[in-house]
């Protein structure tokens, strides 16, 4: 009995080391994403997509009244909350661009319900324990939405 709780073990780690993870692919249509047969949550989702695009992505802090309330709360450790100290910290590491027609990071997702709108990229890193080779994995930030405009903010950021 003790050699077949043995062979089952080796069995089981050999599938399921021998089985990586399958790759994180972003969206090829990210207008697609958008659609909602809510109107609010369309809207949601659409707030949340030219947020990212003009003021995370393109460096516009001056648009961000249309988007951020003035409370803001930030969960990510190393932004301050407020949308003041939003635009403080992004116009220290963002100049202003063009803005582009899409999201440029690789988007996976866009999903609302309620009040909430999830943006879920791919997230592509060195592989540790194999230098010159990558993984892609999966980065979200979540934002809440009140009264047409980003309250709220999450992101699985930790402390550098």
């Amino acid at each position: 009995m003790k050699n077949a709780h043995i062979i089952l073990l080796v069995s089981v780690l050999f599938m399921t080391s021998s089985h990586a993870a399958e790759p994180v692919v972003a969206t090829d249509d990210q207008q697609a994403l958008l659609e909602s047969s809510n109107p609010a949550l369309a809207a949601n989702k659409q707030l949340v997509y030219d947020f990212w695009r003009e003021v995370f992505e393109g460096g516009h802090m001056e648009n961000i009244e249309t988007y951020m309330h003035e409370s803001y709360i930030q969960h990510n450790p190393t932004v301050e909350t407020g949308r003041a100290a939003f635009v403080e910290f992004f116009s220290q590491v963002r100049e202003p661009r063009p803005i582009e027609d899409e999201i440029q990071a690789p988007l996976v997702s866009i999903v609302a319900e309620r009040d909430l709108v999830v943006l879920s990229f791919a997230r592509e890193y060195e592989e540790p324990d194999a230098p010159g080779e990558t993984y892609t994995t999966t980065w979200f930030d979540m934002f809440r939405i009140e009264d047409g405009k980003i309250i709220e903010h999450w992101d699985p950021a930790t402390k550098n």
